[in-house]
């Protein structure tokens, strides 16, 4: 059993940055990929990146791909999103995840992670 809690979300103005953190209850952290989603308003929940467990291989959204940046701390229990260059389409929950599957081509789909977070609303003005 894994419990998530993400933080740092907030207002930013366009170009801005902000740091994303996720803490995860459990002592098989470790054994987990992790993704981040985001929803926004009148919109599906959407893939943002993922990481492996061992923090080795990282996928990206085509939106993101540039700009954010998914890492991890096993040690620590944490898994990080460094958002740069934000403008007002990112706007979302962002939501951490995670999952049992190593299959990068899983990663990508919600329906494969057991695990979600409470969600942190990330708000970029123009």
């Amino acid at each position: 059993q894994v419990q998530l809690a993400e933080s740092g979300g907030g207002l930013v103005q366009a170009g801005g940055s902000l740091r994303l953190s996720c803490a995860a209850s459990g002592r098989t952290f470790n054994l987990y990929s992790m993704g981040w989603f985001r929803q926004a308003p009148g919109k599906e929940r959407e893939f943002v990146a993922a990481i492996s467990w061992s923090g080795s291989g990282t996928d990206y959204a085509d939106s993101v791909k540039g700009r954010f940046t998914i890492s991890r701390t096993n040690a620590k229990n944490m898994v990080y999103l460094q958002m740069n260059s934000l403008n007002p389409e990112d706007t979302a929950v962002y939501y951490c995840a995670g999952t049992r599957y190593s299959d990068s081509r899983r990663l990508s789909n919600p329906t494969s992670y057991d695990y979600w977070g409470q969600g942190t609303q990330v708000t970029v003005s123009s």
